[in-house]
């Protein structure tokens, strides 16, 4: 595995059993493909696609179809996130399985924590890819 945390080079020189203490304010945002959506990276494997991440969604944001490759959790600390099934608000949490596929939106903006396992593939916007 390499694990790592972009945007904090003093994590990432430690020795390989050591733990990470992050100030999560003074990591970076990062804009993603996805107009609206920004994301901070707490800890990633760019090998086998891993990653925990806070995404802040502006209002009004769409997050078009996409797969679930692998099991998807998300804290909702602010805002909601709607789709299809339902809604999920601030201090609610939902798990997706392996090949759940649907439109996420963020009608009243949303600042949420997610785990992947997998990277997200994308349907019909950005064709095959997933979101960095």
């Amino acid at each position: 595995m390499a694990l790592e945390t972009p945007g904090c080079p003093a994590a990432n020189a430690l020795p390989p059993l050591a733990s990470r203490f992050l100030k999560v304010d003074e990591l970076p945002w990062k804009e993603t493909q996805v107009p609206g959506i920004d994301m901070k990276i707490l800890m990633q494997d760019k090998e086998n696609g891993l990653l925990t991440a806070l995404f802040r969604w502006q209002p009004g944001t769409e997050l078009p179809l996409h797969e679930h490759v692998e099991v998807e959790q998300t804290f909702v600390l602010e805002g909601s996130i709607v789709d299809e099934e339902g809604e999920v608000c601030a201090g609610d949490y939902v798990w997706r399985p392996r090949g759940n596929r649907h439109i996420a939106r963020a009608p009243n903006g949303a600042l949420v924590l997610s785990f992947f396992l997998k990277p997200n593939l994308f349907i019909d916007a950005f064709a095959g890819q997933t979101l960095e």
